[in-house]
């Protein structure tokens, strides 16, 4: 299964929000960090804002935080949010009646145990346990290097 491009920066959007905790994060401060442009992280954002994993501060000095304890935002809760279809084959789409197989084919219930080991894989890994992997992570994101911006209650 290849997660979309959308997936991978929410992932690395909570990520940057995980390691500059206690502070707000800019957008154009996370965008500076993985060279993307301001537009694409705030779509981005849009899913995990609405789901509860992150939170805006409006604002002259506003940002985003996370809305959770980063313990508790595990990889499947993002995937869940910002992925659209979990399909591996066209077999598994619910207007695929084509095939003859469909009730009781072995290749789909392969595809389904492969998909949810998949999930389940993702739901042991948190959005601090990817953070706490790294111990260079502030510095490698240019965290250190930003004003100290306290979170607005």
């Amino acid at each position: 299964m290849r997660l979309t491009r959308q997936t991978n920066y929410a992932i690395r959007i909570l990520m940057y929000c995980a390691a500059n905790e206690g502070r707000l994060s800019r957008i154009s401060d996370i965008a500076e960090a993985y060279t993307l442009s301001d537009l694409f992280l705030f779509k981005i954002l849009q899913p995990l804002v609405e789901h509860g994993l992150v939170e805006t501060v409006r604002g002259r000095h506003g940002g985003v935080r996370l809305a959770k304890d980063a313990a508790d935002i595990t990889l499947f809760d993002v995937v869940r949010v910002t992925e659209d279809n979990f399909a591996m084959a066209e077999c598994f789409e619910n207007d695929s009646a084509e095939c003859p197989l469909v009730e009781s084919c072995g290749l789909n219930e392969a595809l389904r145990k492969a998909l949810n080991a998949f999930f389940e894989v993702l739901g042991a890994y948190t959005i601090k346990d990817l953070v706490d992997s790294k111990p260079d992570m502030r510095h490698r994101l240019g965290i250190d290097e930003l004003p100290i911006r306290a979170v607005a209650s």
